[in-house]
């Protein structure tokens, strides 16, 4: 059974590592390409888009594909779409692969705004902001000129940029002291970010919550599918496995 699996995501490679020698599976991992030096899964991989749904299509048709698995970023919602519209022109079975978003507890001080353009417009005049957005972006705060913005990312950004800021490169996963480290080096009175959930990321949010420092949360992108959904990466190793046994 071949199988695609949309990656880019800790829990991609998890998944293309978890499957890796299994007999009756050979695994694809596909990489949107926008990390110069991404994290290599184990396994078969290709780098780039698709070039739309139709294409993507294609693409399974002409690669003998049985199955995708979208493991992609909770934001990534152009490249799920187009997952779900190919799978279903093609008839190859599809398992939509996604973190839990975070749920704020006693302590938080969250603000969700829908979309970049609202937290930028939130943004409270003479703050020091910890933008953790990665590099895309970044461009929807080049308007405000009265705030500090640290912005980390595995790359620079591309495009328009805060005219104060301090660029911090740098790769994650980061623990609790190191982003409390961070948030007072910095004197930093808001942090904002996008609710991609996951464990490994969330420690800048414990450590805000430790600081009392509010956070402004991008809400996910509104996404709908037919496909089955889990959470788990042993779940999808379940889930091909019994694809695998029933062929």
């Amino acid at each position: 059974m071949r199988v695609l699996i949309l990656g880019g995501t800790s829990e991609s490679r998890a998944l293309a590592a978890a499957v890796d020698g299994m007999p009756g599976i050979q695994t694809i991992t596909s990489l949107a390409g926008r990390v110069a030096d991404p994290i290599l899964p184990v396994g078969q991989t290709r780098i780039g888009g698709f070039g739309g749904s139709d294409k993507l299509a294609v693409w399974l048709r002409d690669n003998g594909i049985d199955a995708v698995v979208d493991a992609t970023h909770p934001f990534a919602a152009t490249i799920g779409a187009h997952a779900e519209r190919a799978t279903r022109a093609t008839g190859v079975a599809l398992l939509v692969l996604t973190r839990p978003p975070w749920i704020p507890g006693e302590g938080d001080r969250w603000t969700s705004v829908a979309s970049l353009p609202d937290a930028a417009a939130s943004v409270t005049p003479g703050s020091r902001v910890f933008l953790t957005i990665g590099r895309q972006g970044v461009h929807h705060f080049a308007h405000v000129e009265d705030s500090w913005f640290l912005v980390r990312a595995i790359d620079p950004p591309t495009g328009p940029v805060p005219p104060r800021m301090t660029l911090l490169l740098d790769r994650g996963p980061f623990d609790t002291d190191h982003e409390s480290t961070v948030l007072g080096d910095n004197r930093i009175d808001v942090v904002i970010t996008k609710n991609s959930g996951g464990d490994m990321t969330r420690a800048k949010l414990d450590a805000a919550r430790a600081a009392s420092i509010p956070v402004l949360m991008v809400a996910r992108p509104e996404t709908s599918t037919s496909a089955q959904t889990v959470h788990e990466v042993d779940a999808a190793v379940a889930w091909l496995t019994n694809r695998l046994s029933g062929r």
